[in-house]
């Protein structure tokens, strides 16, 4: 183990290895990466249903898989173990993403979650009742809950794909407003698509949470023990009647947002430094991030690369041979939902945030005007994986599921078209008038003070780092 300075480091030329890794690393965390993994993934799924293999699809899908540890045993298909359990590390990437949000980003200040709290909740409420009102009386009305979702992964690529056309702040908007939606997306299914419950099993699941939650608070910090602990909890909810993806919120939940050492945590790494010297600055630059932070950098890849296109895959195949698709434009599904998503959500959307801004408990952002936004509630129509989820959970007929996935799947196409149809002709936002932004720049004193003690510790960095010095500030310039 040795350390460099970061202007060593520069001097050095790249490795065979980092010329291949770093190419790919920069790619699988491009934002817009997982919604283009989505969108490829339903799409092979919809060739092979609609091709000759589909039947064979049909069957790999539910072959059975095993597993069996002493007196525990699990016989599950394998799309029940894509649901079940890989859908699960999502819904923990989620629920990390919501902390994070609640403790460190727009959902900590009242005054900035006011308007995509807003949009949420308009966003999820008018679609459902429109479902409601369109399906009341059929075998179909218990789907309710399937417009309420944004496919956060497909909306956010979109709005990526569209670059400066669109306005920075636009995205932190829909990105806060997806993740509430996602929030309300999981109350739903825990209150409402969850089986009869086992309260011996619901119990031990919340003895595990408490635990976890123990172990925080006396400051262990062992890897291990937490993964064990969630793999028990995850096997509680499973057995509970509550479906087992909530175990990955509630775990993600618990997981501590703020870092437990100052971002400007510096070291002294010296040639002579033992292990344990190096291993402690290692650990305190390691600290600088969050334990949330970590775990979305580090899951984030695979869920978006990898179990996002394998739910697409196995929960997405539905032919779209023009018999199927018409045989399904006369069904009660196929109105309900597409009026839910491609209509409800734009609806919802805009018209809670117009009385959140004229009530006066919330401004547009920045550079955002109301083109913007009507063109963010068509993105947010765009309902695909959890709305697919839904819909495995509100029905049991496969043929109602097959109509279902078929209606989101236009759904989606037609909203992600609408939306970026919409906000590429509203363009950037600089041309908005001035008392609009005006309006939007309103300040309070919290605002003044943090932006003050944010600039004064960026002064004291630039004068620390302008002194010659062996000290390593910043956690990037310690390289083991």
């Amino acid at each position: 183990m040795s350390t460099h300075s970061t202007s060593d480091r520069n001097l050095d030329p790249p490795s065979p290895v980092d010329r291949l890794r770093d190419p790919i690393h920069r790619l699988i965390h491009l934002e817009n990466m997982s919604g283009i993994a989505l969108i490829v993934g339903a799409a092979i799924a919809v060739a092979l249903a609609t091709s000759p293999l589909a039947h064979t699809v049909e069957e790999f899908w539910h072959t059975h898989l095993t597993i069996q540890v002493g007196s525990i045993h699990l016989n599950e298909s394998l799309l029940h173990w894509v649901n079940d359990a890989l859908m699960t590390v999502f819904f923990l990437v989620a629920g990390l993403e919501i902390k994070r949000e609640l403790v460190t980003g727009d959902l900590k200040s009242p005054r900035k979650a006011a308007l995509p709290v807003a949009a949420a909740a308009g966003g999820m409420i008018v679609p459902a009742l429109l479902f409601f009102a369109l399906a009341r009386g059929t075998d179909v009305s218990g789907g309710w809950g399937i417009p309420m979702a944004t496919d956060i992964a497909f909306a956010v690529g979109i709005l990526t794909l569209l670059g400066d056309r669109v306005p920075t702040k636009l995205k932190m908007f829909l990105l806060t407003l997806a993740i509430v939606d996602d929030l309300g997306a999981i109350v739903v299914i825990a209150i409402f698509y969850s089986s009869s419950l086992n309260m011996t099993y619901l119990g031990m699941a919340a003895a595990g949470l408490a635990t976890m939650a123990l172990l925080k608070q006396l400051g262990i910090w062992w890897t291990p023990v937490y993964i064990l602990l969630g793999m028990g909890v995850w096997l509680a909810t499973f057995e509970s009647g509550v479906h087992a993806t909530l175990a990955g919120v509630a775990c993600g939940l618990l997981a501590p947002a703020v870092p437990r050492r100052p971002s400007r945590t510096s070291g002294n790494a010296r040639p002579e430094s033992t292990v344990d010297e190096l291993k402690s600055i290692i650990f305190d630059t390691r600290e600088t991030r969050s334990v949330a932070d970590r775990l979305i950098n580090q899951l984030h890849p695979w869920t978006a690369l990898l179990i996002i296109p394998i739910f697409a895959l196995g929960n997405a195949g539905v032919s779209v041979a023009p018999s199927v698709v018409g045989e399904a434009a006369t069904t009660d599904i196929i109105r309900a939902v597409l009026v839910g998503l491609v209509i409800g959500k734009p609806i919802g959307i805009v018209g809670a945030c117009y009385l959140a801004v004229k009530s006066g408990v919330a401004v547009l952002p920045r550079g955002v005007g109301w083109n913007h936004i009507v063109g963010v509630g068509f993105l947010g129509g765009i309902g695909f994986t959890v709305s697919i989820f839904i819909s495995g959970l509100a029905y049991e007929s496969q043929s109602v599921v097959g109509h279902s996935k078929i209606a989101i799947l236009f759904a989606s196409v037609l909203a992600s078209v609408a939306g970026a149809v919409i906000l590429a002709k509203a363009g950037s936002g600089a041309d908005l008038e001035p008392e609009d932004d005006a309006v939007a720049d309103q300040v309070t004193d919290d605002d003044i003070a943090e932006l003050a003690s944010s600039a004064s510790s960026e002064t004291v960095g630039a004068v620390s780092n302008a002194k010659p010095s062996t000290r390593t500030h910043q956690r990037s310039n310690v390289h083991t």
